[in-house]
């Protein structure tokens, strides 16, 4: 494949990456799922933050198949020592290899492979799979939103129905109207997948409670944008990508007239 200005993206190039990335994530999520339920050699990194053999071959595989293709784009990853290069590109591929490699460690479901490609801090093609679930989630900026090939949007309306959400219960109980108990959706170990399933309405909203990272939330945020969503933090404001500091606080992800019902609730009671 012959290599491409990264100064300069066009259509045609975006639509060669759109069909790079679908078959890429594609086969990592295979390879992730040859490998989930085995004995797998696995480790911490940093505080707390488990990772195994299985988190290294998916990465590899992402970096080999899409650096090879697009040599001149910038690379972000959970699992590759950071190269400050990327913030001199103006494409970068963003990329969880397992997200959720605690419930990909312990057998259960929630876990998925999650890339984006990001132009300019924003984020321009989305995949997310979670091969044990089957979905397939894919976003370009401006074509929508889709799972496993059907177009989705998210769930139209302003109220919450608390069942119908997702995250840090303390920061979710800020939104309740009254005392009381409140009852929410169980919990989904893989943010991004948590963030996904609001495209196509079934969360009313998710939230990450904060010291989340670009290569949970960039493709995340495009499904949910394209599927007629917002993701932001609780003041409104954008996530923006591939800056140095790579960690984000609290974040709200819903449909758009029920997003800005949550904003503007926060604006008028801000955490502490």
């Amino acid at each position: 494949m012959a290599d491409v200005d990264a100064n300069s993206p066009d259509e045609a190039i975006l639509a060669r990456d759109a069909a790079l990335l679908k078959d890429t994530v594609r086969e990592a999520g295979a390879l992730a799922q040859s490998m989930f339920r085995t004995e797998l050699k696995k480790w911490i990194k940093g505080a707390s933050s488990p990772v195994s053999e299985a988190d290294i071959a998916v990465n590899d595989l992402l970096e080999a198949r899409l650096r090879a293709a697009t040599p001149d784009y910038g690379w972000l990853s959970e699992e590759s020592a950071d190269d400050a290069a990327r913030l001199s590109r103006r494409l970068v591929w963003v990329v969880d290899p397992i997200d959720g490699t605690r419930n990909y460690l312990n057998g259960h479901d929630d876990w998925c492979v999650s890339v984006a490609l990001v132009e300019n801090a924003s984020p321009v093609l989305a995949a997310v799979f979670a091969p044990s679930s089957g979905e397939f989630f894919f976003a370009a900026r401006g074509q929508g939103t889709t799972l496993n090939g059907a177009t989705v949007r998210t769930a139209p309306g302003s109220e919450l129905d608390f069942s119908r959400v997702a995250g840090p219960k303390p920061l979710v109980e800020r939104l309740r109207p009254s005392p009381g108990e409140i009852k929410l959706h169980p919990r989904i170990g893989s943010l991004a997948l948590r963030l996904c399933r609001v495209a196509h309405g079934a969360l009313d909203a998710a939230f990450a409670g904060g010291n989340s990272h670009d290569w949970d939330l960039a493709a995340a945020d495009l499904i949910v944008q394209e599927a007629d969503g917002r993701m932001s933090d609780l003041s409104g404001e954008p996530i923006l990508y591939n800056r140095r500091e790579v960690a984000h606080g609290v974040l709200v992800a819903a449909g758009r007239d029920r997003h800005a019902s949550i904003v503007a609730h926060f604006r008028n009671r801000p955490l502490p």
